[in-house]
């Protein structure tokens, strides 16, 4: 187990906010949910900027050989008491994630859900197995509520998502805005589903 020894706001704050969520509920992003038969029967996925980890749980619940990130070490260790006590082959842990933390390493599945750095596009293409898949799902300018950061620093533009990830074969995208009647229909967030090209 990697454990990076650092402490930043960034690494409180988050801290922080786990901490205060010791019953909520932790379902896996919808983006993986609702295209979970693409996913290999086997191989390595990472879960980036896992949280609480609901989606490496998942992920190596259908066979996956997991590997979660997440700068909170609260998030990582409450994820390493799931993994041991399901038996899960879930390897979680704590990281600043920078390009950094893609060298040496490879995997079959990337899921990112509600994170957005966007120097890290290039190592997290990088990281994936040639057929490898991207799943991604996080907020954008255009969401109807307050939920998810207000900063638009933390918010995708429109189609941001297929520009960020021009090189990979685009599998499946949405990106619902405010079109038609804002109180149906998948709001808020974009998704996206990309695979790395085999001759990549």
């Amino acid at each position: 187990m990697k454990v990076n020894n650092f402490a930043n706001p960034i690494q409180q704050k988050w801290n922080l906010i786990y901490q205060q969520m010791q019953n909520a509920p932790c379902n896996p992003a919808a983006i993986l949910q609702d295209h979970d038969f693409l996913l290999p029967d086997s191989g390595t996925a990472l879960d980036l900027a896992c949280g609480l980890g609901a989606n490496a749980c998942y992920l190596a619940e259908r066979g996956l050989q997991t590997t979660a990130w997440d700068i909170s070490d609260v998030a990582i260790s409450r994820l390493q008491q799931i993994a041991q006590r399901k038996a899960l082959p879930i390897n979680a842990e704590v990281d600043e994630i920078t390009l950094k933390s893609f060298q040496e390493c490879s995997f079959d599945v990337i899921i990112i859900a509600r994170f957005l750095d966007r120097t890290l596009s290039d190592g997290i293409m990088s990281a994936l197995n040639p057929g490898g898949l991207l799943f991604y799902q996080t907020f954008n300018k255009e969401k109807i509520t307050e939920d998810g950061p207000n900063n638009p620093d933390f918010l995708l533009a429109e189609n941001e998502l297929l520009t960020l990830f021009a090189p990979l074969r685009l599998v499946f995208y949405q990106e619902n805005g405010k079109i038609g009647k804002l109180s149906a229909g998948f709001r808020n967030e974009t998704q996206f589903i990309g695979q790395k090209r085999v001759n990549d």
